[in-house]
């Protein structure tokens, strides 16, 4: 007999295979040695009382001889000589998701990504770490994989409804990730294994017979009518099209302005800005954990918090448990922070975005009253010149060479220049700034009064060892490319806006199932099914 059974454990408990196998026997009345065997098939930590628990969710073998679930196998044809062809605008997690499904249905994708592959982009990571030097063509957004690859690879995702979240899982699983994550109630990878699984993907793609070209960026349509026929690229090269998923990603701000130029249909879309703020580790523990020092058998804590503050909605973004702050400037002149951690989340400090939502009355106020600068009210790249405004701002604040501008929570929020800043993991370098000098009127306002009450809600979060770094800003397109119900542009049949930078995902997992749910709409198409 095989029988589904949650249980509610201590964290040393849920380590200990005998012991549960005990208390499985205990849940069904039967003799220990009637338990041959259990599968885990979801694990989630609850923490709500004093002491935390894990529920484990659990086959359980009563009786007979136990064995795991086969693996999900999913398998790609042979597309050298297929008579249909895709171009991918983007190597992210969209762009590779969607090329692997073209290959399940023998399709060729042809892949042209801006970047450099995931092991030429650590030179340029290096150089931004170090020396402050950012290559507009390779950096933490830019690249194979995407902006995902070198932060973090959170795989968490409240997008359900969007597609089948537990297949982009099992494809990570049989690309190389770790099998818990098909089990973990909030996956994670870590930046430090995500570059051989990319890696893997890639070697399938190109074993197939697909291409992939790096350094081939984007820079023209040709069009006849309502059909895109060709690609003009950086290098002068032309590509004809059949069909175009475009999967540049929130960043390529460069693609939104050509689209403008082509007069094909933009329009802005609210987003969200602030700082990522940065704790001890060992803080975040005690608050969540309810204890001194975290249980070893606890992984590090996190947190989701909330706060509506006079009509502006305040929340934590992207949570990164033993994690690091990174640069994730696509541009010189510009300050964007964002944060990952490695597999083991084993760093003395976790980071959260804390944003503030944006919309265009926002973006027109801040122009007028606090930049003096006239904009046109329906302009569709509004949004993302309000965003470009405040990293630049962020920049200037800094003093060059993506050193941040910093300061202490409470002296934040008490107005209070901070004379010194607490140990950093961002590795340029922070510099004490009164972060209201970097940030629009309302954005501070708003931070200023979440910030205790996120404290009222989490022990120990409001507090002068907690550092703001500024500024968090890419938190999502804040341009949307618009696209019919068959998935297409509405002035171009056979251009498919796709995943974060058209406005439609918001993470790795919501943007690889648009990036397959974009290619199944095109495979329909060729009558393959």
């Amino acid at each position: 007999m095989q029988k589904n059974i949650t249980l509610r454990l201590l964290p040393s408990e849920a380590a200990n295979e005998q012991l549960i196998k005990k208390y499985l026997a205990a849940n069904e009345g039967v003799p220990f040695h009637a338990v041959t065997g259990y599968e885990v098939i979801k694990r989630s930590i609850d923490a709500r009382s004093k002491q935390p628990h894990l529920q484990l969710t659990v086959t359980a073998f009563f009786t007979e001889p136990f064995h795991k679930r086969d693996k999900a196998v999913y398998h790609f044809k042979e597309v050298s000589h297929s008579p249909h062809t895709v171009v991918i605008a983007g190597a992210g997690p969209a762009g590779l998701f969607a090329a692997l499904k073209l290959l399940e249905a023998g399709v060729k994708p042809i892949i042209i990504e801006r970047g450099k592959d995931v092991r030429a982009r650590r030179r340029d990571l290096a150089a931004i770490n170090k020396n402050g030097v950012v290559n507009p063509e390779s950096n933490y957004c830019f690249g194979e994989g995407g902006a995902g690859t070198y932060s973090d690879g959170k795989l968490y995702t409240r997008s359900s409804k969007r597609g089948d979240v537990q297949r982009i899982l099992n494809l990570f699983i049989q690309f190389g990730a770790p099998e818990e994550i098909g089990v973990e109630a909030h996956p994670h990878i870590g930046t430090n294994k995500l570059p051989h699984i990319i890696t893997a993907m890639r070697q399938q793609i190109l074993d197939c017979g697909g291409e992939i070209i790096f350094e081939k960026k984007l820079t023209g349509l040709k069009t006849e009518g309502d059909r895109l026929t060709a690609l003009v690229c950086a290098d002068g090269d032309t590509l004809p099209c059949e069909h175009l998923i475009l999967a540049t990603g929130h960043s390529a701000r460069d693609i939104f302005q050509l689209f403008r130029d082509k007069r094909l249909s933009i329009e802005a879309k609210p987003f969200a800005l602030g700082v990522r703020i940065e704790h001890p580790q060992a803080v975040i523990d005690a608050a969540q954990y309810h204890c001194s020092t975290r249980d070893p058998y606890l992984p590090p804590a996190s947190y989701s918090l909330v706060q509506q503050v006079q009509e502006k909605g305040v929340f934590s973004f992207c949570m990164c448990p033993g994690g690091i702050i990174a640069p994730a400037a696509t541009s010189p002149g510009e300050l964007v922070v964002n944060g990952w951690s490695p597999s083991k989340r084993n760093n003395p400090y976790a980071n959260s975005g804390t944003v503030v939502t944006i919309n265009i009355p926002d973006a027109l106020h801040y122009f007028k009253k606090e930049r003096k600068r006239k904009v046109e009210e329906n302009d569709p790249l509004l949004l993302l010149a309000f965003q470009q405004d405040v990293e630049q701002r962020a920049w200037q604040a800094g003093g060059g060479k993506l050193v941040a501008p910093a300061q202490r929570m409470v002296d934040f929020v008490n107005n209070k220049h901070s004379t010194t800043l607490p140990d950093c993991s961002y590795l340029p370098g922070i510099q004490s700034v009164d972060i209201a000098s970097v940030l629009p009127h309302f954005v501070t306002k708003a931070l200023k009064g979440a910030l205790p009450e996120f404290g009222k809600k989490m022990k120990g979060y409001f507090t002068n060892d907690a550092v703001l770094v500024a500024t968090e800003s890419r938190t999502s397109s804040p341009v949307r490319i618009p696209r019919t119900a068959e998935l297409h542009h509405p002035q171009l049949k056979n251009l498919y806006p796709c995943a974060e930078g058209a406005g439609y995902a918001g993470g790795i997992v919501s943007a690889a199932m648009d990036g397959e749910k974009v290619a199944e709409k095109i495979i329909a198409s060729f009558h393959l099914r």
